[in-house]
């Protein structure tokens, strides 16, 4: 069984140094800050609708109150 998963882990290794392509360096700063921006553009638009739905609620509780 031990041996089953050195040879799993070993083709692992083996495939991740020798067959995968692995981006440049230059490409891997511009997609991190491109991701970052996006990740920082759709929580503030998520914010953005939950403040709208909170206020469209309180709104609503305070009209049958």
């Amino acid at each position: 069984m031990l041996h089953r998963y050195w040879d799993y882990f070993s083709e692992t290794f083996n495939e991740l140094t020798n067959q995968v392509t692995w981006p440049v360096w230059a490409d891997v700063q511009r997609l991190t800050i491109i991701v970052a921006i996006f990740s920082i553009i759709f929580a503030l638009l998520t914010w953005g609708v939950d403040e709208i739905f909170a206020k469209a609620i309180a709104g609503f509780f305070n009209i049958i109150k």
